[in-house]
């Protein structure tokens, strides 16, 4: 649709139309501009004027944010680990998946996808959802298919990431650094 006709079907909706009007006028204060007092019987439309944009953290950020702090997993992957023997890394492991588990469970509530034991036989029908069920192996044909389900899939029941607070200039910082004072 060029600008002309864009201006003409607005004019003429302005005009016939006094929900589309109501909804418009707030921002160009056309009460004001033209001298009209509109009488009681029309509704006020609240208008809601534009807030100072505060600086947004990426929601993936905020999540490594919460896995450092209270699972210390980004400490965890930076550290070269050639040095500590194997049972070193498995007790460090242990304190790591449970702190992240908790977190994840708290955040998003992760359920299983698909509610079957792994390893059994599973039915794909025709009209499957291909981001809910990836097809593996011999896939040939249409569906309906039946195979031996692998992994049952994950599912969020929530996401409650935590507000972020901070100030610009900390918006990719996933974890402060400590200083200890004498």
């Amino acid at each position: 649709m060029n600008r002309v006709e864009l201006a003409l079907r607005t004019f003429f909706w302005i005009f016939f139309k006094k929900e589309f009007r109501d909804k418009i006028a707030p921002y160009f204060d056309y009460k004001r501009q033209i001298g009209v007092e509109e009488e009681a019987e029309e509704k006020a439309v609240p208008v809601v004027l534009p807030q100072e944009k505060k600086t947004r953290r990426s929601d993936a950020v905020g999540l490594l944010a919460l896995l450092q702090r209270e699972g210390r997993l980004v400490d965890f992957f930076k550290e070269p680990i050639d040095s500590y023997s194997d049972a070193q890394i498995g007790a460090a492991v242990r304190d790591v998946h449970k702190d992240c588990a908790a977190v994840l469970e708290r955040v998003f509530d992760i359920i299983p996808l698909v509610e079957k034991e792994e390893g059994t036989q599973m039915p794909v029908l025709p009209g499957f959802d291909p981001d809910q069920i990836r097809l593996t192996g011999n896939v040939a044909g249409n569906p309906p298919y039946n195979g031996i389900l692998r992994h049952c899939g994950w599912k969020a029941n929530r996401c409650e990431l935590p507000l972020w607070q901070g100030a610009e200039e900390a918006v990719n910082v996933v974890a402060p650094a400590e200083v200890e004072l004498n």
